[in-house]
């Protein structure tokens, strides 16, 4: 697959994990798209923690309010019943509990659901942002990346490299590869891509996997 259609092959996936009524944070970069792919009948309450509640699709260009975006800086829309407040407010809520989940992405995942989203050594980086509170106060964590880096290297790793956004928080990986559950026993692999073998998941995965004894190939939507 292409880059962009790998990235909303794993957008499509990530937003049939939801139920109709949840309130989900969509962090910044490929998981603000899953916000056009939710199946019809699931009406999310999606947050963004730039301060605003019932964020919808991208507009169309005709339709753009520069003064509503999403915590990336992109267009967004606003749903009617939709609220903005400050970063105050906004983090009041996700520290709260308030979140049934959060979509991040990933520099790096490990066996035991460690985390690294959000530096490297070396590299300037404009700020932590708000993943380190996302990936706590979220009842639940799902990372959506491709499953390895642009020269071919494992994502999901061991062990983290780098500097951790937080331990043991990940609950399920979706990549361009398939479904991993994260699961104190370790990583299972629940779904493959169409076209992908189990071999081929296996060997871009340093971390060790279990097969689903109900493995299942991803919905090609």
């Amino acid at each position: 697959m292409e880059k962009l259609d790998k990235r909303v092959v794993i957008a499509k996936r990530v937003a049939q994990e939801f139920k109709a009524g949840q309130v989900v944070n969509l962090g910044i970069g490929l998981p603000t798209m899953v916000a056009n792919y939710l199946p019809p009948g699931v009406n999310l309450i999606l947050h963004s923690e730039n301060g605003f509640l019932g964020i919808g699709p991208v507009p169309d260009e005709a339709n753009r309010d520069r003064d509503v975006v999403n915590a990336g800086g992109q267009p967004s829309s606003i749903l009617p019943g939709g609220a903005c407040f400050d970063s105050a407010l906004s983090f009041t809520i996700v520290r709260g509990g308030h979140l049934d989940a959060t979509v991040l992405g990933a520099l790096e995942v490990d066996c035991r659901g460690n985390l690294a989203n959000w530096m490297i050594p070396g590299k300037m980086v404009p700020g932590m942002g708000g993943a380190m509170d996302l990936v706590v106060g979220a009842k639940r964590v799902i990372v959506a990346m491709e499953h390895v880096t642009k020269d071919g290297s494992p994502k999901i790793l061991n062990k983290c490299t780098l500097p951790l956004t937080a331990k043991e928080e990940v609950d399920l990986i979706v990549t361009d590869m398939g479904v991993i559950r994260v699961t104190p026993e370790g990583l299972v692999l629940a779904e493959v891509a169409p076209g992908v073998s189990i071999d081929g998941v296996i060997s871009a995965t340093e971390a060790p996997l279990a097969v689903h004894p109900q493995l299942k190939v991803m919905p090609f939507f």
